[in-house]
């Protein structure tokens, strides 16, 4: 028997609110009304997570993680192309940093604090290897075609490729997306599903409660972004009178903007559920460069914009490390907080490095 879900009425009001504040930032500003928009900020967060549980209950793993994945994704596509529109060629770096960021934060930040949070929890927790070997290899490829091989080729120096260059690897990774897809959702979907289940909490929310939720995480997910970039030159103008680099920006962006995706993979994780938290994460690192630097690839084809894709010898250095690492930490199917800690302290790097480059 299936029963509603009621939805706490919190969930509702604060996603409505942000999105009132968002509009009224145009006729009211201060430091008072600032403070009000982060607060609705973290509200917003909080309101997704619930959300995004509420669909993963109704249409279960790897769906559930696959919805998040994509709502973030999308309003990230959104807002790096509406940016574009607005600042033209300034913008060439936008969406190389926004992705790298995002993967770096995802791949060690989310990945590492769930394995240790796990390991401090249960000693040690396993997950199905044919999944994330299939996560993994999917996304070392696309990652190193889009930003790593536009430094090495020969056609138009520097980290740029040519445009016959660009249409080609933005199809050759949408399509390597696409097939993963069908393997999750489909053909091998018992690879992402954890091995020994979780007994259920209850019944399955009705299809009413999971369309209002749907609609929700989409309205809370937007304000998150919202909110995010416009508070992003207050954040950047702080900075600078502090010395920081102005890269430092993107990373505190990225970071709030995939808050919805860290702490329901911390969540899972914490549950004693690694293979969601994992499909989670990788998932969420899979479909930002998947889908974001192909949408934005043939986005700028079409606008005549230059993009940017090669990242610097000391990210290229970090990511290649990430990649590597998280493979080995993987690779047994089991983890312990120790993998988690190594993971977590390749982040603490990358964030260093960031502020003193």
């Amino acid at each position: 028997m299936k029963f509603k879900i009621q939805q706490p009425l919190w969930t509702i009001l604060v996603p409505v609110c942000a999105w009132i504040l968002f509009a009224g930032n145009e006729v009211i500003s201060g430091g008072f009304y600032t403070m009000l928009m982060a607060v609705a900020l973290i509200g917003s967060v909080l309101a997704a997570v619930h959300h995004a549980h509420v669909v993963a209950l109704r249409v279960g793993e790897p769906f559930g993680a696959l919805v998040l994945a994509i709502a973030v994704t999308a309003i990230e596509v959104a807002l790096i192309i509406s940016l574009m529109l607005t600042h033209g060629h300034d913008t060439s770096t936008l969406c190389r940093d926004a992705v790298f960021a995002a993967e770096m934060i995802i791949i060690t930040g989310i990945v590492g604090g769930s394995l240790l949070l796990g390991g401090i929890r249960f000693k040690e927790q396993t997950l199905g290897l044919d999944g994330v070997n299939a996560s993994i290899t999917v996304l070392t490829a696309i990652s190193v075609l889009t930003l790593v091989l536009p430094n090495y080729t020969d056609t138009i120096p520097g980290p740029f490729y040519s445009n016959h260059q660009l249409a080609f690897v933005a199809a050759v990774s949408l399509l390597l997306y696409f097939v993963f897809l069908l393997v999750q959702t489909t053909r091998h979907r018992t690879y992402f599903m954890e091995k020994e289940p979780e007994a259920e909490h209850g019944h399955k929310p009705t299809n009413k409660s999971t369309y209002i939720s749907l609609v929700l995480l989409v309205i809370s997910l937007a304000a998150v972004v919202g909110l995010a970039e416009h508070l992003a030159p207050g954040l950047e103008t702080s900075l600078d009178k502090m010395g920081a680099p102005k890269s430092l920006v993107g990373v505190i962006i990225a970071m709030v903007v995939l808050l919805p995706e860290g702490i329901s993979a911390f969540s899972a994780a914490s549950h004693n559920q690694l293979q969601s938290s994992l499909n989670l994460s990788l998932g969420s690192a899979l479909a930002s460069v998947g889908l974001t630097i192909p949408a934005v690839a043939f986005f700028s084809l079409a606008k005549g914009l230059p993009l940017e894709l090669g990242i610097d010898i000391k990210s290229t250095v970090l990511f290649v490390l990430s990649l590597y690492v998280i493979l080995l930490t993987l690779r047994t199917g089991r983890t312990t907080l120790l993998q988690g800690l190594v993971l977590l302290v390749i982040f603490a790097v990358y964030l260093f490095t960031t502020v003193v480059p």
